[in-house]
Order: C-alpha cells, then sequence, then structure tokens
C-alpha cells in the first residue's frame, strides 16, 4: 500500500533530524548538501529507516529540485 507524505528538507544542516509537523508532513535535515542528488538520497534513507521499508519502496514524486517534495512510501510489504 503506498502512502504518500509531504516533506520539507533542509540540506546542508548541521544536524540531521526527522520531525513531525502534521498528518502526513514532516521536516527533515540532511548533512547532505543539496548537489549532485545527495540531499535527496539521504532523505530517502532517513524516510525508509523511519517507516521500517527497504529504499527502493520510497519515492520522490514531484520536487527533485525544491527544498518542499511530495514521497511515495510503499509500507505494504517488504520484498
Amino acid at each position: 500500500m503506498a502512502m504518500y507524505i509531504h516533506v520539507t528538507v533542509t540540506a546542508g544542516a548541521k544536524t540531521e533530524a526527522f520531525k513531525q509537523t502534521g498528518e502526513r508532513r514532516y521536516a527533515i535535515s540532511v548533512r547532505e548538501p543539496a548537489k549532485q542528488n545527495l540531499a535527496n538520497k539521504r532523505v530517502i534513507e532517513v524516510v525508509a529507516r523511519h517507516f521500517r521499508t527497504p529504499l527502493g519502496k520510497v519515492r520522490i514524486i514531484s520536487g527533485h529540485h525544491h527544498p518542499k517534495k511530495l514521497l511515495s512510501v510503499d509500507i505494504g510489504s517488504n520484498t
């Protein structure tokens, strides 16, 4: 089952953080810079860890080059 979440990303932060700001809304800070897709890759890792799902089950739907992103998280199975 796919779930959609909205995230606001702060790239290049001093500390990594994951905070729920509303229903299916999250604020994520990552240390990686917003260059060469590094921050997006780390956001996917953080979201996958939070929802206990494989990396391949998390996708950025929109906002690849913007701090506000829409992600799809498949939490139906761990295969």
